[in-house]
């Protein structure tokens, strides 16, 4: 018994010490994100986040272009990644017949092993002149005259861009959260699901009603998956995003974001407030991701407990 008291003791102590540890490696990123990015902190300070201006010959450095292109791309990829990881997962536990189901989930497992940067290849050498030749004409004159929209879908049709990098991120991120919703629509107790539809209720009114709420923390888990996955790429981004430092209202223009900005210059970088300005780049990036998935969390605790309060 003794001996047992002992094991259990020493397996408590070893899982505290690996989340701690967890813990530790988080802050001491952090800590050196910080230190490494003093120089330019101390240099232009809050000026930093609000200057479009990026010369490294004078030395005058703003993360303005870089985070406003982080968060479109991420903006529109998620919302185009969102409907469409939902609609397959809906297929692959609700619609699809038996034989077809295995097929499909493989396929979008593998979809998620592909690296990066050959999604970048494909998205400049392919999908860039398909988009540049055939949907980005369409876009400039259907959409650029609107009132509201339209400023967003001006411009030259380049390929590169903007939506382009958006649109690549997309294709990247469906995979994960797909995979996350089909995991977790399995999970619903199909006495729950026979019941509902036992009461005269469609397909949509089941996964509506029965499927979203018993699994909406699993869900929102995926969607910060696929979120954190483009917040942080760098490689495909790198590829199409056009790594252009000026503001343009325009998604079919180039852009820049802190990954393909870390990715293209930091080998380049000479002087230390060059470097450090490209630290600083990560650093904002870093809290720019925990902020999110911090607000993302936050939502989904108040989500929970209201659980059970309005009928």
């Amino acid at each position: 018994m003794k001996r047992h008291n002992l094991l259990d003791i020493l397996f408590r102590n070893v899982t505290r010490l690996s989340a701690f540890i967890v813990l530790m490696l988080l802050l001491a990123i952090l800590i050196s994100l910080v230190i490494g990015s003093m120089p330019s902190i101390k240099t232009f300070g809050l000026k930093f986040l609000a200057s479009p201006n990026w010369d490294p010959v004078s030395g005058d450095f703003g993360a303005l272009v870089p985070v406003i292109g982080t968060l479109a791309t991420s903006a529109i990829a998620l919302l185009i990644a969102i409907p469409v990881s939902f609609g397959i997962a809906l297929f692959l536990t609700e619609m699809s017949p038996p034989w077809l189901r295995r097929p499909l989930g493989v396929a979008i497992e593998l979809l998620a092993g592909i690296p990066s940067i050959i999604y970048g290849m494909w998205g400049l050498f392919v999908f860039a002149p398909f988009f540049a030749d055939h949907i980005q004409p369409w876009l400039i004159q259907k959409l650029g005259p609107l009132p509201i929209f339209g400023p967003l879908f001006q411009g030259i049709p380049m390929g590169i861009g903007m939506l382009t990098a958006g649109i690549i991120l997309a294709i990247m991120v469906i995979p994960f959260i797909a995979s996350v919703m089909r995991d977790v629509f399995e999970v619903v107790p199909t006495l729950l699901k026979e019941s509902a539809y036992g009461l005269g209720s469609t397909t949509w009114e089941v996964v509506w009603h029965v499927v979203l709420p018993y699994t909406k923390i699993g869900v929102a888990g995926g969607i910060m998956l696929g979120l954190g996955r483009a917040l942080g790429e760098t490689m495909a981004v790198t590829f199409v995003i056009g790594n252009a430092h000026q503001l343009s209202t325009s998604l079919l223009m180039p852009g820049n974001s802190i990954s393909s900005a870390l990715a293209n210059e930091f080998n380049e970088a000479v002087g230390e407030l060059y470097t450090s300005a490209l630290v600083e780049l990560g650093l904002i990036l870093f809290l720019i991701t925990f902020i999110i998935l911090s607000l993302a969390r936050y939502m989904l605790h108040v989500l929970t407990k209201r659980e059970g309060v309005v009928a």
